[in-house]
C-alpha cells in the first residue's frame, strides 16, 4: 500500500461529503444528528485510511463506515432508552416534561452513586435483559451472588432515593 498525500485524501473525502450528509440526514430525519454521524464517519475513515482495501471503491467504503456507526448508535440509544424506562413510571414515555427529565436524571445520579459491582449487575438485568444465570456466566460468579447482588442493589437504590438530597442555599453576602 502506498500512502497518498494529504491533499488527495481532503479532496477524495471532501468530494463525497454531500452524499454522505443526504444519505445520513435520511437515516436519522435530523440535521444536526446527520452531521455528528458524517463527522464520525470522516473521524474514522482518516484514521483507517492507510489500512483501508485500496482495491476498494472510495464511496462504498465511507457509506458501510457511516452505516455502520449509524446501527452502533441504535443500539447504543435503545439502550439507553431501556435504561430510561426503568427509571421511569411504566404509563410515561422516555421523554416527558422538564419535571420528569428532572427526576429521571435524578434517578440516574443516585443510580451513579450505587456500587459498581451491584450497577453491573442491576444494567445487565434491567437495561440488557439477561437472566440472572446469564450474568452469571458473564461475570464469572455464582447465580446467588446475582441473586444478593441485585437484592442489595434495589436495596441501596431505594435508601438513596428516600434520603433527601442536601438542599444547597445560596449564601447572603453583605
Amino acid at each position: 500500500m502506498s500512502a497518498r498525500p494529504v491533499n488527495d485524501l481532503e479532496q477524495e473525502l471532501a468530494a463525497e461529503i454531500p452524499a454522505l450528509r443526504r444519505f445520513a440526514t435520511t437515516l436519522t430525519r435530523h440535521t444536526a444528528n446527520a452531521d455528528d454521524l458524517v463527522q464520525t464517519t470522516l473521524e474514522k475513515a482518516i484514521v483507517a485510511w492507510a489500512r483501508r482495501d485500496e482495491d476498494r471503491d472510495i464511496r462504498t467504503w465511507l457509506f458501510s463506515i457511516l452505516y455502520r456507526q449509524f446501527v452502533d448508535n441504535q443500539r447504543r440509544s435503545s439502550r439507553h432508552r431501556r435504561l430510561l424506562q426503568w427509571f421511569l413510571p411504566s404509563d410515561e414515555p422516555a421523554t416527558g416534561s422538564l419535571e420528569q427529565q428532572y427526576e429521571v436524571r435524578s434517578a440516574l445520579g443516585v443510580f451513579d452513586r450505587l456500587p459498581e459491582s451491584q450497577r453491573t449487575v442491576l444494567l445487565l438485568i434491567a437495561v440488557e435483559g439477561m437472566r440472572y444465570k446469564e450474568v452469571g456466566a458473564a461475570l464469572g460468579i455464582p447465580v446467588g451472588t446475582v441473586m444478593s447482588r441485585v437484592s442489595r442493589a434495589r436495596q441501596t437504590y431505594r435508601q438513596l432515593m428516600e434520603k433527601p438530597q442536601r438542599a444547597r442555599h445560596l449564601k447572603v453576602m453583605k
